[in-house]
């Protein structure tokens, strides 16, 4: 595991894309927590929830930077070097 997130300079688009879990409204299943992706803002849920979204968007996309949308959380993660980041640094 690394000691601090070597893809910071990937952050792109921030705006959320869906106001939950986009694989999840489609197929009208439910989700825990919700985090979005820090490259392109899709949002997925959390690997609490039963389909794990965000986690497989990492693994379909390649994008390794999210972070919770949860209300009073700001941390991010980093998929790839396994370390979490708080606050959420913004890009610009």
């Amino acid at each position: 595991m690394a000691e601090r997130c070597t893809h910071l300079d990937q952050i792109r688009d921030q705006s959320r894309r869906t106001d939950g879990c986009a694989e999840c409204l489609e197929t009208g299943d439910v989700w825990v927590h919700l985090r979005q992706c820090l490259i392109c803002g899709h949002v997925g849920c959390c690997s609490d929830s039963r389909n794990n979204h965000a986690e497989r968007h990492f693994h379909a996309a390649g994008h390794p930077l999210m972070r919770s949308l949860e209300r009073g959380e700001s941390w991010m993660w980093c998929y790839v070097d396994e370390v979490t980041i708080d606050p959420v640094p913004t890009n610009g």
